[in-house]
């Protein structure tokens, strides 16, 4: 009896938080099903089990905005011819692009489409003549899609209700937590010197690390920034004009992210907005107290999964149950937060404490199961 066919769609295996819940599907599914990845683009940066069959739509990368949307069409049609040629009865598709190309290709060739979103689209797509365009194409193309996962409540109500999207059902982002611990344990070459902060993020507007830099600068403390992205010379420029190269460093992109999370004394995150930021669970399971922006959506999700998740704070701090939630864009509170976290050592216990109980939440065993249920559904 032939092995059903796990299919997976996604513009490429580069870090980011997507693909990493996509390398944690394909690497556990692989053991029970004939597992496909098929890319838009071919970088791969994470480790793929070779059992994994890898096709390419080989898409021209750093394309403009205008040429990225006139392509749509075109990639909707290699993929229509992939789906015939392999006989996949569906594909899943993560990230608006691969959604928008997996939806259209359906008009071509029918199959089961299940799409992917894992950012909240109003506050993503809020401004420019590209934003614009996702926003148009999100409220034509998903209501189309067989079914639509995000990965946080506030996610889906985000779809629902500004989008018009029906079907659709959040999943939380599964972790394989014991990788992440094992992976922890790994010596670093970097020398930590005092009280040290540390952030994961691509380094664009959204992350707001503009934000860490400006509270870091009167504490004795250090920031740790892991991550790669368009604003790179723009943060180092910001962080000479400060004066702060002794004590935030942009430490570029890293393969083990948790040896360095391990090492520090404490996560702060400064997005602007998210979707289901997986660097918490991540932090969590690496036993560090965390900081967050209580942006839209995902963090109140994982450090205050009791509350009400459409609440979000304005002018003060809250100690949430799995870590200290701050306004967003608010340099003042987060300031408050991580010098409570500096000097007040129970604090800190007291969240490290809890913070391996509440990453095991989102371990692959338990998330992987709600996704064999859509995906394996006769």
């Amino acid at each position: 009896m032939d092995r059903k066919k796990i299919v997976i769609l996604i513009n490429s295996l580069e870090s980011g938080g997507a693909e990493r819940v996509v390398i944690n599907l394909l690497n556990d599914f692989v053991n029970r099903y004939d597992c496909y990845l098929i890319l838009i683009h071919q970088n791969i940066f994470y480790t793929l089990d070779s059992r994994v069959k890898i096709l390419n739509l080989n898409e021209q990368k750093n394309l403009s905005g205008i040429k990225k949307f006139l392509r749509l069409p075109i990639l909707a049609y290699k993929l229509s011819k992939l789906i015939k040629e392999y006989k996949f009865d569906q594909v899943i598709s993560f990230l608006s692009r691969s959604n928008y190309i997996n939806i259209l290709s359906n008009i071509l060739i029918k199959h089961k489409t299940i799409i992917n979103e894992r950012a909240m689209p109003s506050l993503q797509y809020e401004y420019g003549i590209n934003g614009k365009i996702n926003k148009i194409l999100i409220k034509i193309l998903y209501p189309r899609a067989s079914l639509c996962l995000s990965n946080s409540y506030g996610n889906m109500m985000d779809l629902k209700n500004n989008f018009n999207v029906v079907k659709i059902e959040y999943i939380h982002n599964l972790f394989n937590i014991e990788t992440i611990e094992k992976l922890s344990k790994k010596d670093i070459e970097f020398q930590k010197k005092r009280f040290t902060f540390v952030t994961v993020g691509r380094l664009d507007s959204g992350k707001n690390h503009k934000l860490l830099i400006e509270a870091v600068k009167d504490f004795n403390a250090d920031l740790w920034i892991i991550g790669d992205g368009e604003l790179k010379e723009g943060l180092q420029k910001y962080i000479n004009e400060l004066n702060l190269n002794d004590k935030v460093y942009l430490l570029g992109k890293k393969e083990n992210p948790f040896s360095f999370l391990s090492k520090a004394d404490c996560f702060v995150f400064s997005s602007n907005y998210e979707g289901f930021p997986n660097v918490l669970v991540e932090a969590l399971a690496c036993g560090l107290p965390i900081i967050s922006t209580d942006c839209q959506s995902g963090p109140r999700e994982i450090l205050a999964p009791t509350s009400n998740i459409s609440f979000q704070l304005n002018d003060k701090i809250e100690f949430a149950e799995y870590g200290v939630l701050t306004p967003i864009k608010n340099v003042e509170k987060l300031k408050e937060a991580m010098n409570l976290m500096i000097n007040d050592e129970n604090l800190r216990k007291n969240y490290q404490d809890k913070a391996k109980q509440r990453a095991n939440d989102f371990k692959i065993e338990k998330i992987i199961k709600q996704y064999e249920r859509i995906l394996c559904a006769e």
